[in-house]
């Protein structure tokens, strides 16, 4: 028997972050590095960077959806599946920060 494949992670299209955040009482978490944050972020973000997440799970509420957003989409990604097999409701924002001029 196969094992179950890892389910999706939902993509949220960069322009429509602000929407799918509203809609969904998410928050949105930054996992970019301090020097990125330093040029700007989404407002409200909750800032960790890729690296300390497994260290930093305690920062964050599993009862809210999370939009993981970083420069391109690739960290995100990464930290999307990690806090999905984690037990969090997740979505990656596709193209990331540079697809809104953020980054």
């Amino acid at each position: 028997m196969l094992p179950n494949p890892a389910p999706t992670i939902e993509q949220v299209l960069a322009p429509e972050w602000e929407q799918w955040v509203t809609a969904n009482n998410a928050v949105v978490l930054d996992v970019r590095e301090p020097l990125e944050w330093a040029m700007g972020t989404l407002p409200g973000s909750v800032e960790i960077s890729l690296g300390f997440l497994p260290a930093s799970l305690d920062q964050l509420n599993q009862d809210r959806p999370i939009l993981v957003v970083c420069r391109a989409g690739n960290r995100s990604q990464v930290a999307a599946q990690f806090l999905q097999r984690n037990g969090f409701n997740v979505a990656n924002m596709f193209g990331g920060l540079t697809s809104i001029g953020l980054a």
